[in-house]
């Protein structure tokens, strides 16, 4: 069983911060989706694929996944980059 644990990038249609400093583990997909036959969903036979943890640190994060024998994988959170104009700067 893996995961990769990450924090959440703020989206880019809201101007929101809310849970943007929680690290979140998700788990990796054990099996691939298949197409249900009457609907034509995709979908699978793997919950952990519904299971989402979030964490204050990643520190917890990882600890977590040592506890219960996860080999989890850390990415690093992308710098967040200012575009600072003013309104001005588009009529030049």
């Amino acid at each position: 069983m893996s995961a990769r644990i990450y924090q959440r990038p703020k989206n880019a249609m809201q101007s929101g911060k809310a849970l943007l400093d929680l690290w979140t583990l998700e788990f990796a997909p054990a099996e691939a989706k298949k197409p249900d036959p009457l609907m034509g969903w995709a979908g699978s036979g793997d919950t952990q694929q519904q299971v989402i943890l979030r964490f204050p640190t990643v520190d917890e994060a990882k600890a977590y996944a040592d506890k219960y024998g996860i080999e989890a994988e850390v990415h690093a959170t992308p710098p967040r980059r200012l575009k600072i104009q003013a309104y001005a700067d588009n009529f030049r």
